[in-house]
């Protein structure tokens, strides 16, 4: 914070004594929880007794809102019946209405209507019965269009609430909640990519991705950090996974974030913002938003004007870089889509009109009552049941299926929760990561290893060594018989492997380890998957 001192009469009272050559410098920097404030103080000079007033400017904090694109988990785009795959060679799940060749006409995808909706639900929207349909009009290469199906004026969803809560504190071990206002959840498709052959100086078009059906959350400024920010991603991520609508992720862009950052002093106007675009992992977002805001005061505190602009972060350098000015708005020309009538939802049964089957409209109630237990209520749950510390349930829940498998173990084992928490936390997630599995799913694992917990706690006098023999639960490391399961395994995957991505090589292993019940070595399964898809 920033003091201004402002000397007026002299009088009778001792508060400092100074050196007659002492003054006070503006830009002293004073620290304290009397921001805002402006108070009075007596100070001793070489002339006599001054009245002086201190006022004290609060820090300039980051103001962050998101708009996350989330992929919709469907089988077929939004408008047309091509398939959603991520690992198909280009431009080999195109539709004519993915290309937009003429005379192809939008059919609405019920799958993507219903995702969006009970993703409303679950962030307590208002869900608007009628919805609208529009045109937004921009030009890139790999939008063939040239112009996108969105819903600008009447999305299906406004006004909803994420609450969240994050490991905070010096030591991040303090539980954090913050909530997040949500302005609204809107349909949209999706375009294109354009992959960039710089060795030849071309750019080329895959349209697989073209017309895949998005849910683009946009989230009020109610963030202040990048901490904040990225644990609002995290949870949305685990509530859309829970709820099925998005798979989340990342990597394979089904969630990307757009960041709006702006700094100010508390209680003035807010600043010019700018733009971070396409930020795809929950890290990369906390190191974006704390390093744009860094970036903007340096920018203000130097005398500068922060632009209002587009940028991008670049995870090597730990910078955003700027991308383009949004000085002069663009034009979009949006206008109601002329080949979609507006979007209906109903409440239930009996709200339907007659004549209409309801087997093909979206009930809210039926949604609603499908809804499963999100995030935060499983934390708290795990919390108040079993007895664990709220850092344990952060990790149950973060990890796909761990809290299924923590459970299971309870109660297969009969063991003390805490027993069991200690074992999952030390043994297992070390083991699994020491083998380089970490990104492996937990429910692919059987209940082999909570056989041999549940068998320690009745016989503790045998090694874990002895009752892995006696179960029969060794590790399968013969290699003519991995061998026939790798192959076989790969041969059911023959799009995934001939997409030729490494990333696959994960699902891949998995599906090895779930045929061969968690006991193939995994250290030979990833050698011989490496050289079979290599």
């Amino acid at each position: 914070m920033s003091a201004v001192f402002s000397c007026v009469t002299p009088r009778s009272a001792v508060c400092a004594h100074l050196d007659p050559h002492d003054r006070f410098s503006p830009a002293l920097r004073v620290t304290g929880k009397r921001a805002g404030l402006v108070f009075p103080l007596l100070i001793q000079g070489s002339s006599g007794l001054f009245f002086c007033f201190i006022s004290i400017s609060p820090q300039l904090c980051g103001v962050v809102g998101l708009e996350i694109h989330a992929q919709i988990h469907s089988n077929s785009k939004l408008f047309s019946s091509s398939r959603v795959t991520f690992y198909s060679p280009p431009n080999s799940s195109v539709a004519f209405l993915d290309a937009s060749l003429p005379g192809t006409l939008p059919v609405l995808n019920k799958r993507c209507v219903e995702a969006a909706v009970i993703t409303g639900l679950a962030f307590n929207c208002t869900i608007n019965r009628k919805s609208l349909f529009d045109r937004k009009h921009y030009f890139y290469a790999d939008m063939p269009a040239g112009y996108q199906i969105t819903q600008q004026r009447l999305p299906i969803a406004v006004n909803g609430l994420l609450n969240y809560s994050y490991l905070g504190g010096k030591k991040r071990g303090q539980v954090m909640s913050r909530r997040v206002r949500i302005k609204q959840i809107q349909l949209e498709q999706d375009s294109g990519k354009s992959l960039h052959d710089e060795q030849n100086s071309q750019t080329l078009i895959d349209l697989n991705r073209a017309g895949v059906g998005l849910m683009e959350l946009v989230m009020e400024a109610d963030m202040s950090c990048g901490d904040e920010a990225a644990a609002a991603v995290r949870e949305l991520q685990l509530i859309l996974q829970a709820l099925d609508t998005c798979q989340g992720n990342m990597s394979e862009g089904q969630l990307r974030v757009d960041a709006n950052v702006s700094v100010h002093r508390p209680g003035e106007p807010l600043g010019v913002r700018t733009e971070v675009k396409n930020i795809n992992s929950a890290r990369f977002v906390a190191r974006a938003i704390d390093y744009e805001i860094q970036r903007q005061i340096k920018v203000l505190e130097s005398g500068g004007t922060v632009v209002n602009e587009t940028r991008a972060f670049d995870n090597k350098s730990g910078t955003t870089v700027s991308m383009r000015d949004k000085e002069g708005l663009q034009d979009y020309r949006f206008m109601p889509e002329p080949n979609l009538p507006p979007l209906f939802v109903y409440e239930g049964v009996a709200s339907v009109p007659a004549g209409v089957d309801p087997a093909q409209v979206v009930l809210i109630d039926r949604l609603e009552a499908e809804l499963p237990e999100l995030p935060g209520v499983r934390r708290a749950r795990l919390v108040e049941q079993y007895r664990i510390l709220p850092e344990h349930s952060f990790t149950l829940v973060n990890e796909d299926g761990l809290v299924d498998y923590f459970e299971r173990v309870i109660q297969n084992a009969k063991a003390e929760p805490r027993k069991v928490i200690g074992w999952v936390m030390q043994e297992l997630l070390s083991n699994l990561h020491q083998q380089g599995l970490k990104n492996l799913h937990v429910h692919q694992w059987p209940m082999t290893l909570s056989a041999v917990f549940q068998e320690m706690w009745k016989t503790p006098e045998k090694t874990v060594r002895q009752l892995v023999k006696e179960l029969d639960l060794g590790l399968v490391s013969d290699q003519e018989q991995l061998l026939k399961i790798c192959q076989r395994v790969v041969d059911t995957h023959p799009e995934q492997v001939k997409a030729g991505n490494k990333k696959v090589l994960n699902k891949l292993m998995g599906a090895v380890q779930k045929e061969t019940k968690g006991r193939a070595d995994p250290v030979q399964v990833k050698a011989l998957l490496e050289k079979m898809t290599s």
